[in-house]
């Protein structure tokens, strides 16, 4: 008589691979010196968000989520320094343009922040508890 072949189920929840979001949080931050690996960094996130476990599935939410965010915000600030730049000839632009600057500069904290919080929760090797807020 044969014995019952037992099949362990496979420890995808204890060993996910974390190298990756590691490696995309890693892009978001350099990519504040140079934009272009930001854009690498969400190219990963969407390639492997799909074949990711419950664990890193919340991280990768929350890299695109930060991307679409962010760029979102960097849209309106810099609109608002383009415009005021160029209204301030007549004096009425100063306004705008400081508050497109202020947008822009609490963007890059936001930024870190959330890139720095990202890691600390992949370091504890704990699934990110709120991936579609707005702050951190």
């Amino acid at each position: 008589m044969s014995d019952p072949v037992t099949v362990e189920p496979a420890a995808t929840a204890a060993s996910e691979d974390k190298v990756l979001p590691a490696v995309t949080y890693a892009l978001y931050l350099v990519g504040l010196a140079n934009g272009l690996t930001v854009i690498l960094g969400l190219i990963l996130a969407y390639v492997s968000k799909d074949n990711a476990g419950p664990k890193m599935r919340t991280h990768y939410e929350f890299l695109i989520r930060t991307f679409w965010m962010g760029l979102a915000w960097c849209l309106i600030g810099g609109l608002l320094v383009g415009v005021g730049a160029i209204l301030s000839i007549i004096l009425i632009g100063i306004p705008p343009f400081l508050l497109g600057v202020m947008i822009l500069s609490l963007l890059g904290v936001w930024f870190v922040v959330r890139c720095i919080i990202g890691l600390i929760y992949l370091a504890r090797d704990e699934a990110h508890p709120r991936p579609y807020t707005w702050l951190v």
